[in-house]
C-alpha cells in the first residue's frame, strides 16, 4: 500500500513548487521586510512574526529564477527547516493537494545535479517541483543583531 502525503503548491512565475505540509505553519500577505546587514545571499529581509525574528528567503533566488521587486500581492509562506522559523516569499499559494508516493520521482532520476528541487511530483495537470526546506544552505541561527 502506497502512503500519501500533503502538499502546500505555490508559484513563482508560472512555475508550481510544493512543500510538505507538515513544515508550514501558515500563508500570509507580504509586510516591509526589514534589511539585514551582511546576510547570506538568499535572504531578503527579516520580519517579526508575533514577536519571533523570522528570516525572508527569497525562493526566486532559492531557484535560480530571474528576480523582480518584491509586490504586495506576494504571498510568505511561514515555514519550519531544521527547528527555525523562516518565511519565503512566493508568488501565490495554490493550495493543499494529497498524493500518493508512487507518483513521486526524485529529482536525480529525472536531472543530476539538481539540488533546490529534491523530487517531482506528477499530477493530472503537470509536474509540480518538490523542494525540501532541510536542503537550504542557510548558518543558523541567522544573527539578529544586525537588523535595521
Amino acid at each position: 500500500m502506497n502512503k500519501s502525503h500533503q502538499y502546500v503548491v505555490f508559484t513563482i512565475d508560472r512555475n508550481r513548487f510544493a512543500l510538505r505540509l507538515s513544515a508550514v505553519k501558515r500563508v500570509v500577505r507580504m509586510v516591509q521586510l526589514s534589511p539585514v546587514a551582511e546576510a547570506p545571499r538568499l535572504i531578503a529581509g527579516m520580519i517579526n512574526v508575533q514577536g519571533e525574528l523570522l528570516p525572508v528567503v527569497d525562493m526566486r533566488r532559492r531557484f535560480q529564477m530571474a528576480e523582480r521587486a518584491l509586490s504586495i500581492n506576494d504571498q510568505l509562506i511561514i515555514a519550519t527547516a531544521r527547528g527555525r522559523g523562516l518565511a519565503l516569499i512566493v508568488d501565490a499559494v495554490i493550495g493543499v493537494i494529497e498524493e500518493s508516493d508512487e507518483r513521486v520521482t526524485a529529482a536525480g532520476d529525472v536531472l543530476s545535479g539538481m539540488r533546490s528541487v529534491d523530487r517531482m511530483l506528477k499530477t493530472e495537470d503537470g509536474i509540480v517541483l518538490l523542494h525540501d526546506l532541510e536542503s537550504l544552505e542557510l548558518e543558523w541561527p541567522i544573527s539578529t543583531e544586525f537588523v535595521r
